[in-house]
């Protein structure tokens, strides 16, 4: 997993910075040759290892999507493929005993391919079933795009935990030059293709390749900033002038900044969850009260 994180690093990262920095930290640290197993790999990035990430996927009528890790395209051991999260959300709107949807966020986001439309699949889960997000954790870049999906009044946020954000888009170029130049190696380059060793190592950048990688960030920035105000219900420029220029934001910051709607524990979730998703059999009057009751939340929410 930590070679396909590397391959993407010269690509726009929806991942928190600080654990891009471990990240570089252990690869300096393996080319140096540091030998470290899969635990301790895990164990320096703060991830951890499948065998001991949560397990639930059902908490009574509730479904339980854990988002943990890094979110990847593809499997892999260092936390949660879109794929997966893909399958758990089409498992849960398929369950006729599932009444509501929690996503179990503890993450710091990952690489982009996949996750939008991964945003929109959790948007449409979110009409068909109530559905919540908690950033159990941390809730960060990729991981917050995904946790805003479920709509506003419906994000929470653990009050002790390292909160949520991270709302920008990164990418590093690694340059090796002086570095082969003390070592003495010279690279040859053979190749057909102007561009097809732009960002190799081995390589000074142009300022045509900055220009180049800077507009595919902000390619990827625009459609974050206008999925997260669209679930937000706010505009892409107050969100950027908001909470949307890659802070993370502690619990109690993110909801006064409109990031989140509520601060409690999984367990407070999951009960807030299976009261607005348990139907009411009272008849008519009893359904009319029930959503009379929920959009008064709402205004109050979005006062």
């Amino acid at each position: 997993m930590i070679t396909q994180i590397l391959q993407a690093m010269n690509e726009p990262l929806l991942l928190e910075p600080s654990f891009g920095a471990r990240l570089v930290s252990v690869l300096g640290r393996k080319l140096l040759g540091a030998k470290m197993s899969g635990a301790d790999l895990h164990l320096e990035l703060g991830v951890p290892m499948p065998t001991e990430r949560p397990q639930r996927e059902r908490v009574g009528k509730i479904a339980v999507i854990p988002i943990v890790g890094v979110i990847a395209h593809r499997a892999q051991s260092m936390g949660t493929s879109i794929q997966q999260i893909g399958a758990m959300v089409d498992r849960a709107v398929a369950d006729s005993d599932v009444l509501g949807i929690l996503y179990d966020h503890s993450s710091p986001g990952g690489t982009p391919a996949g996750v939008p439309e991964t945003a929109a699949k959790i948007r449409t889960a979110a009409q068909i079933k109530p559905s919540a997000a908690i950033a159990n954790g941390q809730m960060a870049s990729a991981s917050m795009w995904l946790g805003a999906a479920v709509g506003k009044g419906n994000v929470w946020a653990l009050g002790s935990g390292e909160g949520a954000g991270s709302i920008g888009v990164w990418t590093a170029r690694e340059d090796w030059t002086k570095f082969l130049e003390n070592e003495g190696i010279k690279i040859t380059e053979i190749k057909a293709g102007k561009f097809k060793t732009e960002g190799a190592p081995w390589t000074e950048m142009t300022d045509e390749e900055a220009a180049f990688m800077q507009a595919r960030v902000d390619e990827v920035y625009k459609g974050f900033l206008s999925s997260m105000a669209e679930d937000r219900q706010d505009t892409p420029a107050n969100i950027r002038a908001g909470y949307g220029e890659g802070r993370m934001l502690s619990a109690k910051a993110a909801k006064a900044a409109n990031l989140i709607d509520r601060i409690g524990t999984f367990e407070e979730a999951v009960d807030w969850l299976a009261m607005k998703a348990t139907p009411r059999k009272r008849g008519a009057k009893a359904s009319t009260l029930l959503r009379e009751e929920l959009a008064m939340e709402s205004e109050r929410l979005v006062g």
